[in-house]
């Protein structure tokens, strides 16, 4: 499970590949797609992005484009599914609180049953 540092770069990485399975993006475009109160560096950025490929989500390669720092990045498995997997998260966790809601309310009518019951 990605942190959410994490998620917000790799989400920025699968928005610039927009379907395709490689792109070619710079430092500066994906920091633009990010929130600007994490205040992300280039720096930042790169470990991010090198922690992702080692997770198995992209290869990335560096590479150079009119003294510009560029990343090659090619989407694996991992990468091409993340937008479904992040689904699958979020629906996990709304089920979860729903089903804790629900156990509460029970907890709570049968509560009153019972007060109701002995006394």
């Amino acid at each position: 499970m990605l942190n959410k540092q994490e998620n917000e770069v790799m989400r920025a990485v699968y928005e610039m590949c927009d379907g395709r399975e490689s792109c070619l993006v710079s430092p500066l475009e994906i920091m633009s797609i990010l929130p600007e109160k994490r205040r992300y560096t280039p720096e930042k950025v790169d470990a991010i992005l090198r922690s992702l490929e080692l997770d198995d989500y992209f290869d990335l390669i560096e590479s150079e484009r009119k003294g510009e720092k560029m990343y090659v990045i090619t989407l694996h498995d991992n990468g091409v599914a993340y937008k479904r997997t992040s689904q699958q998260v979020r629906r996990s966790v709304a089920f979860k609180v729903g089903l804790s809601v629900l156990g509460a309310v029970i907890t709570f009518v049968v509560g009153l049953i019972l007060r109701g019951i002995f006394s």
